[in-house]
């Protein structure tokens, strides 16, 4: 009698799938460095990104445009590895940054940096980093109540967290108008004015985290087999479960910190990479990074086409396209449980 075979590993996705995803990133960050509310010339831009060229056109792009577009290709990976992470460790297909509260906890931790003073992005990003570690464990302990945590309990326990601190966030801002005149442009979520220095500071947090991020797809594969197993093949599920979720955790505060809190963009991109996929978290978190950048930076040029001479900031724009893209991939039944 045959002895059964080990299984093999899943399929990586097809050369001509990635290589698609590739080319869209590279044609939406030209397109982002190209186009805006003041024309530049595609000879500009060429000679530019060629080290070339002189006048205000090419300051126009390298002192505004490329560092938003960094920014964006940053944030978008982070927020978009950060959501598959929380998906894959709450085990629950609507886990995101924002509906679980974590983004909320980091606006209002920002908004109490911004009251007793801090202005540095540097200084947000660490009180971020604690409101958002904060909720997460808030959450996660109220939903453990009455039973032990389930994806429909942690899921409501993010919901009221969210809306509990976005009125703290609230009643904060109404009794203080200059923190309110900082707080304003900052909290719809935006690429706009993202220059080097900022990008330097909290660069490290984000490349770090996604970095982390990224090699962390055999603990959350080990994870999805459920604890039982994978205590049996070794691992130890507390910590394993906790550390990706202090990556997460990371990830989603120095974005925040950068950028505004946004929506959707680590809710969709996970879901959207699955069905390319599979179930093989290795590559869902590859992917999911690719295509929240995408998603991210598509959204900011939209942004600013639509509304040219001004722009719709990327954080309305994303909520506007993120909210029915999700609708379709639900009601066409193609999402995948992580």
């Amino acid at each position: 009698m045959a002895l059964p075979s080990a299984p093999r590993p899943a399929p990586s996705p097809s050369r001509a799938v990635a290589g698609s995803l590739v080319l869209l990133l590279l044609a939406v960050s030209f397109l982002s460095i190209a186009l805006g509310a003041r024309h530049v010339g595609l000879d500009v831009v060429f000679d530019v990104l060629r080290n070339q060229g002189t006048g205000d056109a090419e300051h126009q792009v390298v002192e505004n445009r490329i560092p938003r577009l960094v920014a964006g290709l940053l944030v978008g990976a982070a927020l978009g590895l950060a959501g598959t992470i929380m998906q894959a460790v709450a085990r629950n297909p609507l886990a995101d940054p924002g509906l679980f509260g974590v983004n909320a906890g980091a606006a209002f931790a920002v908004v109490c940096a911004i009251k007793i003073g801090i202005t540095a992005a540097l200084g947000y990003v660490w009180f971020a980093m604690a409101g958002a570690a904060a909720v997460a464990v808030l959450v996660y302990v109220i939903g453990s109540f009455g039973g032990g945590a389930t994806p429909v309990k942690v899921a409501l326990a993010g919901a009221a967290m969210h809306a509990a601190l976005t009125a703290l966030t609230t009643a904060v801002l109404l009794t203080d108008t200059t923190t309110f005149d900082q707080y304003r442009f900052w909290s719809v979520g935006s690429l706009a004015g993202r220059q080097w220095d900022l990008i330097g500071r909290l660069a490290p947090f984000l490349v770090v985290g996604i970095v982390v991020a990224l090699g962390s797809g055999w603990i959350l594969n080990t994870l999805a087999l459920g604890d039982e197993v994978a205590r049996g093949l070794g691992q130890r599920v507390g910590l394993a479960r906790g550390a990706a979720a202090a990556t997460a955790v990371v990830l989603c505060a120095a974005a925040t910190s950068l950028v505004g809190p946004l929506w959707f963009v680590g809710l969709v991109a996970p879901h959207v990479a699955r069905i390319i996929t599979g179930p093989d978290q290795r590559w869902i978190l590859a992917y999911s990074a690719v295509v929240a950048a995408i998603l991210l930076v598509g959204a900011d040029v939209v942004g600013r086409l639509i509304a040219r001479p001004g722009e719709v900031q990327v954080g309305v724009v994303m909520a506007l396209v993120g909210a029915p893209v999700l609708v379709l991939l639900v009601r066409r039944a193609r999402v995948a449980q992580p």
